[in-house]
C-alpha cells in the first residue's frame, strides 16, 4: 500500500458548507448583546429622567386639621353633627349650657348700673366739696378784712381796741385759713374718688369691660365650624362636660388641600417652584390630574440632637450604598375635582416636569398612566 495515499484526507469527511447557525451567530450571544444594550439605555433614561422628570410614589394627600376646642367650660346641651358629617363655614356644631353665662351677664350689667350710680353720687360729693371751698373762701375774706380793719385802728389809736377783740380777730382769721385748706383737701379727695369724667372714668370702664366679657363668654357657648370640611374623631353627646382649651372633635378642612411628595436630593436638583405636575390618586384609578410645585423643603430632621455647648453627633452608614435623603415638595392642585374626591392621608403617584423635553415627558406620562391603572390591584 502506498504510504502517501494513506495520509491523504478523506474527502467524504470534509463538510460541504458551514452550518447556518454559525453563519448567523450564536443566539445566546445575540440575546446577551440585546439585553446589555437595553440595560444601558434603561440606565441612561433612569439617570436623566430622575432630574428631568422626577417621579415618586412616596406622596400623601395633606389637609388642614383643625381641633374644635371650646373657649368656655360647661355641659353640652346641643349636638348638631355626627362622625364624618360634612359641614360648611359658620355651621353651628355644639352648644354649651347658657344659663351660667346668662347669670354672669346679668350680674355684670347690674354692676354697671351700680357703678353709674356711684359715679353720680361721687359727682355730687365733688360739687358739695367745691361749694364748701367757696364758703370757706368767703369766710376767709371776711376774716381777713376784719383783721385788716383792726390793724388800722390799732395803728391810729392803740387803745381803741381791747386785747380780747384783737385775739378774737386773729383767731377768726386763723380758723378761716384752716377751714379753706380743709375744704380744698376734701375737694381733691372727692375728685380722686370720682376719677376721670365721662367714658374715661376707671370705674365705668371696668364695669363696661365686665359686661363685654360676659357677653363674649355667652357667645362662646355656641361653637361654629371655622371652615368647610368633615368631622372626624367624634365621640361626644349631650351631657358631655366640655372644658375650655380641650378639643371636642376634629375638623378636616377642605379650605386648602395639597400633596406632600417626598423626593430625593437628586430629584430636586432641577426642580423649581411653579413647575407643572401630573399625579394619580389611588382613590381614582386610571385617572391623572394636574398640579404645580408650590414649595420645596429646605431641610429635614436627621434625628441628631445638638445640645448647646456640645458637639454635634454624626451618624455614619456602614453599608456600601447609603439611602438617599428625601425632602418634602408641596404640590398644589390645579384640577378642582381632584381636591374634592381626595381624602387626607391618601396616597398618590407624582411626576414633575422640570423641562420641555418631549421625549422624557412622554415616557413619564406613560409611566404614570400605567401606575394609575395599577391602583386597581394594589
Amino acid at each position: 500500500m502506498n504510504k502517501n495515499n494513506s495520509q491523504e484526507p478523506n474527502k467524504d469527511q470534509i463538510p460541504d458548507e458551514i452550518p447556518s447557525s454559525e453563519k448567523k451567530g450564536n443566539p445566546i450571544v445575540l440575546f446577551t448583546r440585546i439585553t446589555l444594550i437595553i440595560a444601558i439605555l434603561f440606565f441612561i433614561w433612569y439617570v436623566l429622567s430622575d432630574r428631568k422628570t422626577p417621579y415618586t410614589q412616596q406622596a400623601y394627600i395633606t389637609e388642614l386639621i383643625i381641633p374644635i376646642t371650646p373657649r368656655v367650660t360647661g355641659y353640652v346641651t346641643e349636638v348638631n353633627v355626627q362622625l364624618n358629617s360634612s359641614v360648611k363655614t359658620g355651621d353651628k356644631l355644639f352648644e354649651i349650657d347658657k344659663q351660667p353665662f346668662d347669670l354672669a351677664l346679668k350680674k355684670a350689667e347690674a354692676n354697671l348700673d351700680n357703678a353709674s350710680q356711684q359715679i353720680g353720687a361721687q359727682g355730687a360729693t365733688v360739687k358739695a366739696a367745691a361749694s364748701s371751698v367757696g364758703v370757706a373762701k368767703a369766710q376767709l375774706d371776711r376774716a381777713q378784712r376784719n383783721y385788716d380793719r383792726t390793724q388800722r385802728l390799732i395803728q391810729k389809736n392803740p387803745g381803741a381796741v381791747s386785747q380780747a377783740d384783737i385775739d378774737r380777730v386773729e383767731t377768726s382769721l386763723s380758723q378761716s385759713v384752716e377751714k379753706l385748706a380743709n375744704a380744698e383737701a376734701n375737694l381733691t379727695k372727692a375728685k380722686e374718688q370720682l376719677g376721670a369724667e365721662g367714658n374715661n372714668n376707671a370705674q365705668l370702664r371696668l364695669a363696661i369691660a365686665e359686661v363685654e366679657k360676659a357677653e363674649l363668654d355667652l357667645s362662646f357657648t355656641n361653637i361654629f365650624a371655622s371652615n368647610d370640611g368633615f368631622i372626624e374623631s367624634f365621640n361626644i353627646d349631650i351631657g358631655y362636660y366640655a372644658q375650655a382649651g380641650q378639643a371636642m372633635t376634629t375638623l378636616v378642612s377642605k379650605q386648602d388641600v395639597w400633596i406632600q411628595a417626598d423626593f430625593t436630593e437628586n430629584n430636586i436638583s432641577l426642580m423649581k417652584i411653579g413647575d407643572p405636575v401630573s399625579f394619580a390618586l389611588d382613590v381614582a384609578p386610571g385617572r391623572r390630574f394636574k398640579g404645580k410645585v408650590r414649595g420645596i423643603g429646605n431641610g429635614v430632621d436627621t434625628g441628631n440632637s445638638v445640645n448647646r455647648g456640645g458637639l454635634p453627633t454624626i451618624s455614619s452608614s456602614s453599608s456600601w450604598l447609603r439611602d438617599p435623603q428625601r425632602f418634602p415638595v408641596t404640590i398644589s392642585f390645579t384640577d378642582e375635582e381632584a381636591a374634592l374626591i381626595c381624602r387626607s392621608g391618601g396616597q398618590a403617584d407624582v411626576v414633575v416636569f422640570t423641562s420641555d423635553s418631549g421625549f422624557f415627558n412622554t415616557l413619564a406620562k406613560f409611566r404614570l398612566w400605567i401606575n394609575s391603572w395599577l391602583s386597581y390591584v394594589r
